[in-house]
């Protein structure tokens, strides 16, 4: 089975299920898919090219809005870790960081909850938020862009 047939057949039991995520192996290959707001995004994942035509890192796919480009200045804080993201330390709480917040270095921007645990990911620039990629409560890959940041 060819890898656009594959990706077609779990994008359709991702639809017909409803779900949210879902990381399958076939064979040798991994194939991370995730829903976001614009549609869904097929995320590269132990070294598998992207697919043509699905999106990569937070940008919607083919007709979503497009993408802002980043400043030459810009610095991007990435996950270190995979996990689930999350704005702010519990469901009733501020976020940590809002667009138009200015941070210093060091400073909490978010958590990833991998395997029970609660990382708090901080800042290793100072600057003003420009944008948050993730969406509260979305599953993210190592490496993933999750903040711009402009000093």
């Amino acid at each position: 089975m060819d890898e656009t047939q594959t990706l077609k057949d779990l994008l359709e039991i991702m639809h017909e299920h409803d779900l949210d995520a879902l990381k399958v192996k076939v064979g040798d290959k991994v194939f991370e898919l995730v829903r976001r707001e614009a549609g869904i995004t097929v995320l590269p994942a132990s070294g598998g090219a992207a697919v043509p035509g699905a999106s990569e890192g937070g940008v919607p796919a083919a007709g979503g809005a497009p993408t802002p480009a980043s400043s030459a200045n810009v610095k991007k804080v990435t996950a270190p870790l995979v996990g689930v993201f999350y704005r702010s330390p519990s469901p009733d709480a501020e976020a940590y960081v809002k667009v138009g917040d200015r941070v210093e270095a060091g400073q909490v921007l978010c958590v990833l909850e991998a395997m029970k645990l609660f990382n708090e990911i901080t800042s290793d620039h100072a600057g003003v938020v420009t944008r948050i990629i993730p969406e509260n409560g979305e599953l993210v890959s190592l490496g993933q862009e999750l903040f711009w940041i402009e000093p």
